[in-house]
């Protein structure tokens, strides 16, 4: 693989390259230094890394109860065939959103960047939401916070915020980002796992036991192997092979899953096994299953706790983007030189309006995701990976059962290799100026520690502030980063202020 080309700004006095004509005109293949081959490539890549959404956003979305004890298809939880049913709904659901929102990056960002629902967002809508309310309403409160990121988009101010922030601060996120997605590969893998008595440990028991793990140290050998000879496609060759590989150990030793940790040595998520037919038709009922102001009727004591979350949600979806889009934007050199990407109100634009999408579904506020940069790491640079992305999600709407044979354990060692990727961008921090270099340094090691984004954004941005305060220089800090800071503080405290209310 080729080392990413830097996207040159005109504002910088050098001239572009000759504009071409059709799906190269439009997307800018060639001025980015691509091909189409690479964005097929780099689409597929991220559609295989982040497919594990379809599986795993059901077994969230589409098993919890809400307050009158119904799940998310309207269905009675009391009754265990409903939660099947329900699954299957969400599944569909949740491809069928992923693919169209997608899409829409592709063709109106012109980015390569793919959206779903997102992960710890769904959790959050799933175990503290939808328990106090219905969950139609539940659904409400995520269009309605879509509809809050969308406004501040359009205002400018989701814009302004994200180019206020630093440069330094910008270096730490994606490098950060990097450090936390080549967690979410090992942890994926089964490779780190939470220990008995300490918080992490290698493998089962500290050993690195089972078939599964067996293919995840396969996998990424032969992507380290495939890069450093440089072959076109090392990612997706690695993917595609260890999924065969996974499929046949599991026809012939019977491995099965975890089974909630019951089987250590089981595959994580996906259980690579053919059973059945490969192509199902898909029930779109959850479409359209809203209540938008249901949720504002509930007591006082629910509607600030409602608040309390919703400003939560709406902080980690807003920050979150925020943290993706620089990351998967360095690593591809998709950045000017003030370290924004092209058509960033677009791309912020098509991102809120995939929260409303994600509440419309039934299937939770859709966002940026982070494995993107798989696909950038492959070559993608431009929309029409996304493109490629998106419509491998739709065709995953009538393929769900083939999609669910690609084990998580066969697309962790490209998380992996990514972060290494994005880590290489250290050496733009100036590490002798405090400055920059403590946020910077906080910004990246409490994404991992913390297995949160916006935890890692809201620690670098609190801590620049108050240096800067510290040294005398609070006139040179960005008014919006005042603001920031202080929505950070109140997101830190929301635990302390909810047991204060209760």
């Amino acid at each position: 693989m080729e080392a990413a080309p830097s996207l040159i700004v005109m504002s910088s006095g050098t001239s572009a390259p000759p504009a071409t004509v059709g799906i190269d005109g439009y997307f800018g293949i060639t001025r980015r230094g691509s091909t189409v081959a690479n964005e097929v490539r780099g689409g597929l890549v991220t559609f295989f890394t982040m497919a594990y959404i379809i599986a795993l956003n059901p077994l969230i979305i589409g098993t919890t109860p809400d307050r009158d004890g119904n799940l998310v298809s309207g269905l009675s939880a009391a009754d265990p065939a409903n939660i099947g049913v329900t699954i299957a709904m969400v599944a569909a659901a949740t491809s069928l959103i992923a693919g169209i929102m997608t899409i829409a990056m592709g063709v109106v960002g012109r980015f390569p960047l793919a959206l779903a629902t997102g992960l710890g967002l769904n959790a959050m809508l799933a175990y503290v939401i939808a328990p106090r309310v219905t969950w139609p309403q539940a659904m409400g409160l995520v269009v309605w916070e879509g509809v809050i990121i969308l406004l501040l988009v359009l205002t400018g101010f989701r814009e302004a915020v994200f180019r206020a922030v630093p440069r330094a601060l910008r270096t730490g996120i994606a490098v950060g980002i990097g450090l936390f997605i080549a967690l979410v590969g090992f942890v994926d893998a089964g490779v780190v796992r939470k220990g008995a008595g300490t918080p992490l440990q290698l493998g089962i028991d500290g050993h690195l036991i089972g078939w599964p793990i067996a293919v995840f140290i396969i996998g990424l050998i032969t992507l380290v192997l495939l890069y450093v000879r440089r072959v076109r496609g090392a990612m997706l060759i690695s993917i595609v092979s260890m999924t065969v590989l996974a499929i046949i150990l599991e026809a012939v030793l019977g491995i099965g899953g975890q089974n909630m940790g019951e089987t250590p040595a089981g595959w994580a998520l996906n259980v690579p096994a053919v059973a059945g037919s490969l192509v199902s038709l898909p029930d779109l009922g959850l479409i359209g299953r809203v209540d938008l102001f249901g949720a504002f009727t509930a007591g006082p004591d629910v509607m600030i706790a409602m608040l309390m979350t919703v400003f939560a949600l709406l902080l980690a979806d807003f920050f979150d983007t925020m943290g993706t889009i620089v990351a998967v934007g360095a690593e591809g050199g998709l950045l000017d030189e003030g370290g924004n990407p092209e058509r960033t109100r677009e791309i912020l634009i098509v991102d809120s309006i995939a929260a409303i999408a994600g509440g419309v579904g039934s299937v939770s506020s859709n966002t940026s995701y982070i494995e993107s940069a798989a696909g950038v790491g492959e070559g993608a640079r431009t929309g029409l990976a996304s493109v490629v992305t998106g419509v491998a999600f739709l065709f995953s709407l009538f393929l769900a059962p083939l999609v669910a044979l690609v084990p998580s354990e066969a697309a962790a060692p490209a998380l992996v290799f990514v972060g290494f990727l994005m880590l290489s961008q250290v050496v733009h921090i100036d590490w002798d100026d405090p400055e920059d270099a403590i946020p910077a340094f906080l910004t990246m090691v409490v994404m991992p520690f913390a297995y949160s984004i916006t935890a890692g954004i809201g620690a670098g941005f609190i801590f620049y502030v108050l240096i800067k305060v510290a040294r005398g220089k609070a006139a040179k800090v960005h008014p919006l980063l005042w603001v920031v800071s202080a929505a950070f503080v109140l997101y830190f405290a929301q635990g302390l202020i909810n047991l204060a209310l209760a």
